[in-house]
């Protein structure tokens, strides 16, 4: 990975950032706000003004994070959150036409696999599964040091599987708090801080599904690493007991003596995995 060159962007719900990754390390960041109501090509000049500015004869290759369901060998992206113009981009094909290099296209939570996987605590593992908690909760699977995103990008999406009266996310992610009990999550997260004994009680509770939630991870892919990350993650000494107590009932206790679990520590984790995904292809 010596001196090779990627551009990474990190295409979010409102901003759009990217920045030279080059052996882990990125310079300045890039970065836009999205005309989310704009047409299919206006999305597209907000693209091409990040690279335009990061583009030169170096690099290598452009890697790019959206938040959406992606075709990753066409590099075609479907339906993005967010930006209702975009229900069908030839992505890769736009974009290699433009800059005659390489482009590797995946969803968001791939990529954040990928930069823990390259670059974060996920480094040398060969198998972990990235979950990130935030509004909704998503993840990015690696198997044998290669991402599995399926053939459809639709691998991990755990958050969608039927849970209770619903499905994983909405008792897992950041909306739980909304969802079940019509409270704002930073409310409960400032009052968890003040030590607010209903809010700590709310926090077991998300941490008790969680735990289920990652018991389901166990079963299906038994990682050795489950790395979180997300703006949940901040809250993680709130609901660590409740979720542990859950993954503790796994009928598999040499799963559980395997298994660590870690909040990540990387900063830019979009940029950098989405740098990654030209390393993962090649």
């Amino acid at each position: 990975m010596k001196n090779i060159k990627i551009i990474g962007i990190d295409l979010g719900a409102t901003n759009i950032r990217g920045a030279v990754v080059n052996d882990g390390s990125i310079a300045e960041i890039i970065s836009r706000r999205i005309n989310t109501k704009g047409t299919e090509e206006q999305v597209l000049e907000d693209i091409y003004y990040i690279i335009d500015k990061l583009i030169n004869k170096n690099i290598k290759a452009i890697g790019i994070g959206v938040p959406s369901v992606v075709d990753v060998e066409q590099g075609i992206v479907y339906d993005v959150q967010h930006i209702p113009s975009w229900k069908e981009v030839h992505l890769k094909q736009i974009l290699e036409n433009r800059y005659h290099i390489q482009v590797h296209v995946n969803n968001d939570a791939n990529c954040f696999a990928l930069g823990e996987h390259y670059f974060g605590k996920g480094k040398g593992v060969k198998d972990l599964v990235g979950l990130t908690i935030g509004t909704g909760l998503g993840a990015g699977i690696i198997i044998n040091n290669q991402l599995y995103a399926g053939p459809n990008c639709g691998a991990g999406e755990f958050g969608c599987v039927d849970y209770l009266d619903n499905n994983f996310e909405f008792y897992c992610s950041g909306s739980f708090f909304n969802n079940v009990y019509g409270l704002k999550g930073e409310d409960v997260f400032k009052d968890a801080q003040k030590g607010d004994a209903q809010a700590l009680k709310l926090y077991g509770e998300m941490g008790t599904h969680l735990g289920n939630a990652i018991k389901l991870i166990m079963y299906t892919y038994d990682p050795t690493l489950i790395i979180l990350g997300g703006s949940v993650q901040s809250a993680y000494n709130y609901f660590e007991k409740n979720m542990w107590e859950r993954i503790h009932t796994l009928v598999y206790p040499k799963s559980i003596e395997c298994l660590k679990i870690e909040r990540s520590a990387l900063e830019n984790s979009g940029i950098l995995g989405a740098a990654g995904l030209y390393f993962d292809a090649n």
